[in-house]
């Protein structure tokens, strides 16, 4: 029995010892799952929180200031060498597909026959207007009617109750018409008693935007024969861009020449162009001018936001209904800022740009011109470009009180200043489509042989590059300066004409449709020939 006793023992020491480790092992497994468990339900939400909280695809969010504060430090001391602005533009000849083969004397028209007047209303800003006027020579020539001085129309979101001799020089208008189309002040005393001396009594024929010129003979030409007249309103983009030849001619010969600026605008204008290139004697009197479209109206347009939280969506919302009353809440009316921002669609802010022309290797002693209406939280969205481009100028900055009160609440009598001043910049950057950019590049292209000199960025790649907070300035300088190779050689684009497209217009393509109006030149304006061309190469102009 000992000797069973004795051998039992160790057996249970050994059970035991089991027991034990069995307990400690179990109580290690009730510690671990807990953990295990933590770990899943981490590892579950994660994909979950996605799937009810998914990040931002990139691009869809403002982080430019962000950007700009994390990187200060190297933008500002970055000493690499700046783009000399004499030699940034590449040159080469242009290839016209077809000489010119329209006489001057081709498009004169028989002035002993008039079928009748013809009134338009141009509605728009500054630009859309303008459009509107060459159009209508185009129509009235092509109808050998008499135009009377288009009227512009008034629009609350423009603001401007400018008469067309408040804009343009009216006589100069007239005379260089003459003899293509005929072109009167007033109508005859006869028409207008039939209408109570009212022009707005006379009825409106509503014509379809982009009408071929074959309309204008069917649908207008009947009316305007039968009553002597037709009103047609509203008359921006109401004939196509393809006409005829000998048609589209007349519409050069008035972009290009007929239209320029009233003596108010055009003096102030060359005074402005002249202060810009005396404060740049370093670079021989070249400076960049920038269109900033960071307007109020121009952000809320856009349903795009930006870093102003809860008070900007307040603004915004408010200007929308102020200006569109109800446009934006309509049913079936989707609002998606950051599609908006991702396909390129949102205005790019002060500092977005500063960041851009510092990556492309303009330097801080690059001499702005900045073109822009009264900006949205002006002095905030300014305190950066600011520090990138100290020499930065405006038009209220380099002209007195007395000068702009001629100016003061008209926009489209400031649009045309800064129209001006922009034409003879040695770099014109464009940072929003619309037609003030476009005609302006047109406009270049036409002086300064060909070539539009427009950086226009790639906005949709932008908004990827500024989405990225951890970015580094070399990596957006990289990229930028890609940009800027894109833009010289777009600069040199002339599209084939096709019958059917709304875009290859002359307002921004003049070559080769405007070639028999002037064979191009490279007008280049500096300080020791700024008085010859503005005074005289360029009469026409402004």
């Amino acid at each position: 029995m000992e000797s069973a006793t004795t051998r039992s023992k160790p057996r249970r020491k050994i059970i035991y010892a089991g027991i034990v480790l069995r307990r400690r092992w179990c109580l290690r497994y009730w510690l671990i799952l807990p953990v295990l468990y933590l770990i899943g339900l981490i590892l579950c939400a994660r994909p979950l929180s996605r799937l009810f909280f998914p990040l931002p695809p990139p691009g869809s969010v403002y982080h430019s200031h962000q950007i700009f504060h994390n990187l200060r430090l190297h933008i500002l001391t970055d000493d690499s060498p700046a783009i000399q602005l004499s030699s940034l533009w590449m040159y080469k000849k242009l290839k016209i597909e077809k000489p010119c083969k329209i006489t001057y004397e081709e498009t004169r028209m028989e002035m002993s026959v008039n079928n009748g007047y013809l009134i338009v209303e141009a509605n728009g800003g500054l630009n859309q207007q303008r459009s509107s006027i060459c159009n209508a020579v185009a129509v009235a020539g092509f109808l050998n009617a008499t135009l009377v001085i288009p009227r512009l129309e008034y629009h609350n979101v423009w603001m401007d109750r400018s008469h067309f001799d408040d804009i343009y020089d009216e006589q100069h208008f007239i005379n260089t018409l003459a003899g293509f189309v005929r072109v009167t002040r007033e109508l005859p005393t006869e028409l207008m008693e039939q209408y109570d001396h009212e022009i707005s009594n006379v009825p409106i024929v509503q014509v379809p935007a982009w009408s071929p010129i074959s309309y204008y003979l069917e649908e207008v030409f009947p009316i305007l024969r039968n009553q002597g007249l037709v009103r047609i309103a509203p008359f921006a983009n109401r004939l196509s861009m393809y006409i005829p030849p000998d048609i589209q001619y007349l519409r050069c010969l008035t972009n290009y020449k007929a239209l320029k600026f009233a003596p108010p605008i055009s003096a102030l204008a060359k005074n402005l162009i002249k202060r810009m290139i005396e404060k740049s004697p370093k670079s021989d009197g070249k400076y960049v001018s920038v269109h900033l479209r960071f307007e109020e109206d121009m952000v809320a347009f856009s349903c795009c936001i930006y870093d102003g939280g809860k008070k900007e969506q307040f603004e915004m919302d408010f200007v929308r209904e102020k200006g569109w009353k109800g446009k934006f809440r309509r049913r079936g009316t989707v609002i998606n800022p950051g599609l908006n921002r991702i396909s390129g669609k949102c205005p790019l802010t002060p500092v977005e740009v500063g960041m851009m022309l510092r990556g492309m290797g303009f330097d801080n002693n690059t001499l702005i011109y900045l073109a822009s209406g009264k900006l949205y939280q002006e002095e905030r969205q300014l305190s950066p470009l600011l520090e990138m481009f100290p020499l930065l100028y405006t038009k209220e900055s380099l002209a007195s009180p007395q000068e702009l009160a001629y100016f003061k609440g008209y926009s489209s009598r400031l649009a045309a200043l800064d129209y001006a001043v922009c034409l003879f910049s040695e770099v014109f950057l464009t940072t929003q489509g619309g037609n003030f950019p476009h005609f302006l590049m047109g406009h270049r292209r036409y002086i300064y042989g060909g070539h539009a000199k427009t950086i226009k960025p790639e906005k949709q790649k932008l908004a990827l590059l500024f989405h990225n907070t951890s970015i580094s300035w070399q990596e957006i300088k990289d990229q930028v300066k890609v940009m800027l190779v894109e833009s010289n050689r777009e600069g040199l684009m002339m599209p084939r004409i096709k019958k059917s497209s709304r875009h290859n217009s002359i307002y921004k393509y003049p070559f080769p449709q405007c070639r028999c109006l002037q064979e191009a030149q490279n007008l280049t304006v500096n300080r020791a020939n700024v008085g010859d061309v503005l005074d005289h190469q360029l009469k026409h102009i402004i």
